[in-house]
Order: structure tokens, then C-alpha cells, then sequence
């Protein structure tokens, strides 16, 4: 029986999501530790949020933001033609999309922090 969320898609989409915060990357891990329990300028993070179809790395509701660590696949072909797609269903719902790739999470961590804290400080669309 469907649910009023979209029944067995949402309900794949929310083990998906489960299935996600047990297997992180090593970039995710590092900025969830920088953000969860409203570390960053007291800005509450979900992490592996869903949103539709989708499901965002991280999201600050309140300020209608996506934070996305992106690996290698996500430069290139396929990967790349699906994030833009993702953006722009996004961005016509109104949420600012940040995107990051693992390295300079890891390499770069404080101006990575810098610009989600900057985005923050605009104001929502």
C-alpha cells in the first residue's frame, strides 16, 4: 500500500539513504564531522537527506542548501550530465547546491568550510 511520501520508491529511497550514512567516503566522514550537531555558524545538517528522487550528501533546510562531495565519476561523462540535471531540478526548488570534489575536501578542508559558511550568510533564493 502506497504511502502519502510515494509508497515502495520512497521507501527504496530511504534504505538507499541508510545504506549510504554506513558506507561514507573519507571526505564525507571529514565534513560531517565539521558539521553535524550545528557545529557550523549553528546551522542544523542532514546528512544522506532525500529530496524527490534524489538524495543530497548534505542539507541545511532552513537555508536551502546542498553540500555534495563528488569522487571521480562525477567529472566525467554520464556522472556529469546527471548533476547538472540533479542542479537544475534543484535549483528550480529553490535549493543552492554546493559541489566539492573528495580532494579538496581533504586537501583544502578550511576554505571548503569557508565557502558553505559564505553561502550561508547569503540569503536563501
Amino acid at each position: 500500500m502506497p504511502n502519502y511520501r510515494g509508497g515502495e520508491r520512497h521507501a527504496v529511497l530511504l534504505e538507499r539513504c541508510r545504506e549510504l550514512r554506513k558506507a561514507t567516503t573519507d571526505a564525507e566522514s571529514l565534513v560531517w564531522q565539521l558539521l553535524r550537531d550545528r557545529q557550523l555558524a549553528g546551522v542544523k545538517f542532514r546528512r544522506q537527506h532525500q529530496f524527490g528522487s534524489y538524495i543530497l550528501d548534505f542539507f541545511a533546510s532552513e537555508h536551502r542548501l546542498a553540500v555534495e562531495c563528488d569522487g571521480g565519476q562525477h567529472f566525467e561523462g554520464s556522472g556529469l550530465e546527471a548533476d547538472v540535471q540533479r542542479d537544475q531540478y534543484l535549483k528550480s526548488r529553490g535549493i543552492r547546491v554546493l559541489r566539492f570534489s573528495n580532494t579538496e575536501v581533504l586537501q583544502e578542508t578550511e576554505a571548503v568550510l569557508m565557502a558553505i559558511l559564505s553561502t550561508l550568510e547569503e540569503p536563501s533564493p
